[in-house]
């Protein structure tokens, strides 16, 4: 004990000549009181090695330096600190935060679903219609089966069909009345040769019976009148008067190209001589612009389908005004019945020699083509007559003699006259008339009854088929 107070007045002294010293008193790990000093040197500023000391500054030293490099990079990205723009420093447009990033996106993907949503909508439309098509259609299917014979019953053979409250079958024959759409059959006639050039002779223009009605027999190959010269006239109109008001002939002709939002020109040209070189004698500025290629001329007017509209109106010739305009109840319009070709041919005016029709459809006949004979001064309707003819199922139609006359392709080179519907019976029949689309897109086919044949554009070319009538 004695020397535990010499060691500690030693180093008292000791202190006395340096820094204080600390006395410290604390139990080792045996249990055993132990007293420990503390004097600071009074020569040496550090101790060398001092328990690792220079590896934790040179440890500090690197973690300092990344730091730097860190900071750096923010703000060459954008930023003035350690948080960029939250720091106060201004984002490069070029390098958009993320979250600007990910709120462009996310409004690119609204879009993108706004637009398959009304493609979903557009396609379920598609289908409802497309189920009422094929409803409609295996009802009839379902309907000639249970009228068909069964194999080895009474009756000629396969294919006969049983007649109405009778118990044998009889062959079969082309009723079309029955059906929900015409287009779904067809059938071709044998006519002995003898027969065919009897007919031939009695339809040949100039013959003792030339001028009277009868029905389709032939159509012959186009003939080339003009041609269009610029894109404008890819698909038109054009024909002449059956019926002239001076100072008007039967060889003035009407033209009009009808590619365009904005169709009101309608050119008139003197003689066919004109129309092949391209040279108008005037051009009519029409107050409406008209809508496809349904116009016709007829007693000095032009009749036509106004632009978006539901009527028919008749621009004076003469006195290069509107007339008279009445709207066809119900008739579609702007694309909702148009013939296969498209071009807003709801709507389309047709001469024969009885006089102007309309050929059109409405949501009642659904799709079927409906025609109606108009009062050409006032356009009242007269009559009308609903078909079982689809009207997007043909290419394009005419009338001659009160007789309805559909095309069956604008585009096959080998089309036909496919279906006729008689309105002094109200009956239609399937034909098989050849009908050549020489340059494969038909627009545009009427009937002169003046000059008996059919006028049509065909892509760019305007020509005339000749044709052949029957006896009545």
């Amino acid at each position: 004990m004695a020397g535990a107070w010499l060691l500690l007045w030693g180093a008292l002294a000791l202190g006395s000549r340096a820094e204080t010293a600390f006395l410290r008193r604390a139990d080792d790990s045996t249990g055993r009181c132990t007293y420990s000093f503390t004097v600071a040197s009074p020569v040496e500023a550090g101790c060398p090695d001092g328990g690792g000391v220079p590896e934790l500054r040179a440890e500090l030293a690197a973690l300092a330096a990344r730091l730097s490099r860190l900071e750096s990079r923010e703000r060459g990205a954008g930023g003035s600190g350690p948080r960029g723009a939250e720091a106060g420093g201004v984002r490069d447009p070029q390098h958009p935060a993320p979250a600007a990033r990910l709120e462009a996106a996310y409004g690119e993907l609204l879009r993108a679903k706004s637009r398959l949503e009304e493609e979903k909508g557009r396609l379920e439309r598609e289908k409802e219609e497309l189920g009422r098509r094929l409803e409609s259609s295996a009802q009839e299917i379902a309907r000639l089966r249970a009228t068909r014979c069964p194999p080895g019953g009474e009756g000629p053979g396969r294919g006969a069909l049983r007649a109405p409250g009778k118990g044998r079958c009889r062959a079969p024959r082309w009723d079309p009345q029955p059906l929900a759409y015409q287009e779904l059959q067809s059938e071709r006639t044998e006519v002995p040769a003898s027969r065919l050039l009897e007919e031939t002779a009695l339809g040949r223009l100039g013959s003792e019976d030339s001028a009277g009605c009868g029905e389709l027999v032939w159509v012959g190959e186009p003939v080339v009148f003009g041609r269009a010269d610029s894109i404008a006239g890819k698909y038109g109109v054009w024909m002449k008067d059956p019926e002239p008001v001076a100072p008007f002939t039967r060889e003035t002709t009407w033209r009009v190209d009808t590619v365009g939002t904005e169709v009101r020109q309608l050119f008139q040209y003197e003689a066919p001589e004109q129309l092949a070189r391209g040279y108008p004698a005037k051009v009519h500025i029409l107050p409406r612009p008209l809508e496809s290629t349904g116009a016709v001329v007829y007693r000095g007017g032009l009749f036509f389908q106004p632009r978006r509209s539901r009527a028919v109106a008749r621009y004076d010739l003469r006195g290069e005004t509107i007339t008279a305009e009445r709207e066809i109840p119900g008739a579609g319009f702007h694309g909702q019945y148009p013939y296969s070709w498209g071009g807003y041919t709801d709507i389309d005016l047709a001469v024969d020699e009885t006089g102007l029709w309309v050929i059109y459809s409405t949501e009642k006949a659904r799709g079927a083509i409906v025609l109606s004979k108009l009062d050409p001064e006032t356009l009242e309707i007269q009559r009308t007559w609903e078909t079982n003819i689809r009207k997007r199922g043909v290419a394009n139609s005419f009338v001659i003699c009160g007789t309805l006359y559909t095309v069956s392709s604008y585009s096959a080179p080998n089309a036909t006259v496919n279906f006729a519907y008689d309105t002094a019976t109200s009956t239609s029949r399937a034909l098989s008339i050849p009908f050549e689309n020489r340059f494969r897109y038909l627009s545009m086919v009427d009937y002169n009854p003046a000059e008996r044949q059919l006028f049509a554009w065909d892509s760019f070319n305007m020509v005339t088929y000749p044709v052949r009538l029957s006896r009545a």
